[in-house]
């Protein structure tokens, strides 16, 4: 009989491929027994009910079931969740933390291709690189070579507002370039943001000075709507706004009414709601730059979030504790 603990997964069938190519579908079943063609898309469904009675291990994904009272007890052996994503709000419930179940999740590896992305669009809006390529677009003729005033990324403020994961890596890609980073969290205290190398900053200090406004902080009751009409207004002329984080976390009514005046720009690849409907003025307005949700893990870089939950499932095997499990009091704050 195998020593493995038996595993199952949980999450919509069609993203198991993706996210456990061969090669790491291979490395997580060398450490539990995990059949891909098995996938609780629906935990009423019977073909899964005798693996979620003998499961160890849920191994879950975009799409997961939540996870509630009537299926934890279906599971009585469960003790661990491995969250080949990144936040589990949609599925995980306080019964996982009383019954003591381990629980953790690939959201650092998902944070990486989202500081990517915004890396990306701070070097390219601070040469106004989107924006010129309209003009360009537009008139169909270049202006030449010359010196074009108020552009460039040599020490440029960029303000990171909220010391998340995927903010702490922005700043960490930032250090190479010559861009002057300033931080902005109301969790955060002078000392851990020395730790991190930057200043820290109020909100509103740091939405007047910066030239580039990047927003990485939870959706939360307090963060709903935190960029609204005044605080937009308290960016200089010309200043880019870019949020990869949730769309509620702008007032895009206010948003739009300042990229009409063609004071400010912004770069989206969230948005309220999400999609757009057809014919919100952001896909059209000069000053907006709208990409569809791409900054998380897509493609080849979904392999990476399996790899994180393949590397958990060998921790749990070796007896170790999860190396990424999910903080409980931060979850509570984004109910």
């Amino acid at each position: 009989m195998s020593q493995r603990p038996q595993a199952l997964f949980a999450m919509a069938a069609e993203n198991v491929p993706q996210v456990f190519p061969p090669e790491v579908l291979a490395r997580l079943r060398a450490s539990v027994d995990i059949e891909p063609d098995l996938v609780a898309e629906d935990f009423a469904d019977p073909g899964v009910l005798d693996t979620l009675a003998r499961a160890e291990i849920l191994v879950t994904g975009w799409g997961c079931p939540r996870l509630d009272e009537t299926v934890l007890d279906a599971a009585p052996r469960l003790r661990a969740v491995l969250h080949s994503a990144g936040s589990v709000k949609s599925f995980a419930t306080h019964a996982l933390r009383e019954r003591g179940i381990a629980v953790s999740s690939a959201a650092v590896a998902n944070a990486l291709p989202v500081a990517e992305y915004t890396l990306a669009m701070i070097l390219l809006a601070g040469k106004d690189v989107l924006a010129a390529r309209d003009r360009m677009r537009t008139t169909r003729a270049c202006a030449g070579w010359g010196v074009i005033p108020g552009i460039g990324n040599y020490g440029r403020r960029v303000g990171v507002i909220g010391a998340s994961r995927i903010g702490r890596r922005v700043l960490d890609l930032l250090r190479p370039f010559d861009l002057r980073p300033v931080l902005s969290d109301p969790y955060v205290d002078e000392r851990r943001a020395a730790a991190l190398g930057v200043p820290l900053l109020p909100l509103d200090e740091l939405l007047r000075t910066s030239g580039i406004v990047t927003v990485h902080a939870p959706e939360t009751p307090e963060t709903h709507r935190m960029i609204g009409r005044r605080e937009l207004g308290l960016m200089p002329d010309g200043a880019v706004l870019i949020n990869t984080a949730r769309g509620a976390l702008v007032d895009h009514d206010a948003l739009v009414a300042e990229l009409r005046t063609g004071r400010l720009s912004a770069i989206l690849d969230v948005t309220d709601p999400e999609p757009l409907p057809a014919d919100s003025p952001l896909y059209d307005l000069p000053g907006a730059f709208v990409t569809p949700h791409l900054a998380g893990s897509q493609g080849n870089e979904l392999a990476r979030l399996g790899l994180a939950v393949a590397e958990e499932a060998e921790r749990l095997l070796a007896g170790e504790e999860p190396a990424h499990a999910v903080d409980w009091a931060a979850l509570e704050r984004e109910a």
